[in-house]
């Protein structure tokens, strides 16, 4: 697909750093650094070699200035990331030169890049599929090693892979159906419509299967929000001191200490933790501690994982039976705390409030039964089954909707088929679900969608 326009961008992060990357991407891109860059012994960028450095300076063209000491880089089309020809302009970090540079590349030619824009191109030019293009992104904001893991697999293929192979499942059941509409006569081998059922019947469990990775992904992809409760006093701040492995939040002998809610994001074996420490659940009548425990409750209400704190030493409370209430429907891990002194919490009562829930005993000061809930936690993620390394997830709500679709179409063809509807109505119900599939790599994907995905990426990428 050829663009006509090249354009310009800062490719690294706004602030001062040690380099600065301006990248252009277009059939103007060579002729627009040869007219700004100035390599050792007169060396022009229309000399340089593709996937070769030169060392130069950005000039000024009218005045003759040098702007900054830079090294350029030109990767020529279609072996490039956007199959387009690239230039690199490596400077000095800070916001002046690059600013400086980018405007020269917008004076000679180029159009300020839009948010992902080159990655969109990437897109367009046929380098990347739709959900190659999303791990892209995935890979920028990615928290924990599990995170990064997941996807690269996706940028390599793995999600585009699975969906390419259910497409072509149906495609070749589509084919089958119409060659027998279409040629009725002809000795042509077709499926008969129990044989199409039994394909739809597997490629609904493959679907169910993917789908069933769309929690986990999610986590990986985004984080698990997780907060933790308890009355005042309990060790709410010493577990996430304990879990971010330093003194993050402050830690004293007075109940509420902790007036408003502490985020941080905790790298739990290779899960993202979004972990919020909330002011101790009691009535009180301090107006700003009141307002940390009303936005305590909010968090409940939304979180993915509660860690409700009790303290082994002491009796259940009203606070405490409080907050065991609010565990009702949501998915908690109970961790009785200070088990290292002598137990006087009524095990029995507790476990009347949480048959269903995970129950552990451990002492964060002591450093004891951390590593238990470590486990739990990655446990519930991966549903207790082996984590896996590598594969394809389901990550973003957009796939999830669309494969469920895909899925609902798949099901439909089923029940015409009972019904011993014409095989052209079998062929309906597979081509809906066969451009719900495409829509997730983007081979059936509206302008309006693949907009709204590049939006999120930065200028530059």
């Amino acid at each position: 697909m050829f663009i006509e326009e090249t354009i310009s961008g800062i490719a690294t992060a706004p602030g001062e750093g040690g380099i600065g990357i301006i990248r252009m991407s277009g059939s103007l891109a060579t002729k627009i650094a040869n007219q700004i860059f100035s390599g050792v012994k007169g060396k022009k960028a229309v000399d340089v070699a593709s996937r070769q450095v030169a060392y130069g300076n950005i000039i000024e063209p009218d005045s003759k200035e040098i702007v900054d000491e830079v090294l350029l880089l030109i990767m020529r089309g279609p072996k490039s990331y956007t199959r387009e020809d690239v230039v690199e302009i490596h400077c000095h970090g800070g916001p002046i030169p690059m600013k400086r540079i980018l405007e020269l590349s917008l004076q000679y030619g180029a159009r300020m890049a839009e948010p992902g824009e080159f990655t969109k191109r990437a897109f367009l030019n046929g380098r990347l599929d739709l959900s190659q293009a999303e791990a892209v992104i995935d890979i920028i904001r990615a928290k924990t090693d599990a995170s990064l893991r997941m996807a690269l697999g996706h940028l390599k293929g793995n999600l585009s892979e699975k969906i390419r192979e259910m497409r072509h499942g149906v495609l070749t059941m589509i084919a089958h159906l119409e060659a027998a509409i279409d040629f009725p006569e002809e000795d042509i081998e077709v499926m008969t419509a129990q044989e199409v059922k039994g394909s739809v019947e597997t490629l609904l469990k493959e679907m169910q299967e993917l789908l069933a990775t769309k929690e986990t992904g999610r986590i990986l992809r985004e984080g698990l929000e997780t907060v933790i409760i308890g009355k005042p006093n309990v060790g709410k701040s010493s577990l996430l001191n304990a879990l971010l492995k330093e003194k993050r939040a402050i830690v004293t002998d007075i109940p509420g200490t902790t007036r408003d809610s502490i985020e941080e994001f905790v790298n739990i074996r290779g899960i993202p933790l979004k972990i919020v420490d909330t002011a101790g659940i009691r009535e009180t009548a301090d107006l700003v501690e009141r307002l940390g425990v009303e936005k305590a409750r909010e968090f409940v209400a939304t979180a993915d994982l509660i860690l409700l704190l009790l303290d082994a030493s002491m009796e259940l409370s009203t606070e405490d039976r409080e907050v065991l209430t609010m565990l009702a429907n949501k998915e908690a891990i109970v961790i009785v705390n200070k088990s290292d002194l002598p137990v006087k919490l009524e095990m029995d009562e507790v476990y009347t409030y949480v048959s269903n829930k995970k129950v552990l005993k451990v002492s964060v000061t002591e450093g004891i039964g951390l590593e238990d809930l470590e486990k739990s936690i990655v446990d519930l993620v991966y549903s207790g089954k082996v984590e896996q390394k590598e594969g394809a997830f389901v990550t973003n709500l957009r796939q999830s909707t669309l494969l469920e679709q895909a899925k609902e179409h798949l099901e439909a063809s089923l029940l015409t088929i009972d019904q011993d509807m014409p095989s052209d109505c079998i062929v309906v119900d597979l081509r809906d679900a066969w451009d719900k599939l495409g829509e997730i790599s983007g081979d059936t994907v509206g302008e309006d969608i693949i907009h709204e995905i590049f939006t999120q990426f930065c200028i530059g990428k």
